[in-house]
């Protein structure tokens, strides 16, 4: 089991189209993948529970992984996060 602490760091935080590009990205991995913000969890791969997380910018998000794949897994999440899902600011 791998865990992290991730920030969030685009503007919008959190919202519709990251959380679908962390989902996204969440589902092409064995692992079961968590998250935790402030007293709410989420799987990663449900949109909905993403979403319910309401994590703003600079939000600390917290990452679990557990699977075959985790290592992979983690790195990608990372990735995502630190690129702001993909977004110009």
């Amino acid at each position: 089991m791998l865990t992290a602490t991730l920030d969030i760091v685009n503007r919008l935080g959190l919202h519709a189209r990251a959380a679908s590009r962390l989902v996204s990205t969440a589902r092409g991995f064995e692992s079961d993948i968590r998250l935790a913000h402030g007293s709410n969890e989420a799987d990663a791969k449900s949109i909905m529970s993403v979403l319910l997380l309401a994590a703003p910018q600079g939000a600390a998000l917290q990452v679990t992984v557990a699977g075959p794949d985790a290592e992979d897994a983690m790195a990608a999440l990372r990735a995502l996060i630190a690129d702001r899902f993909g977004e110009p600011d």
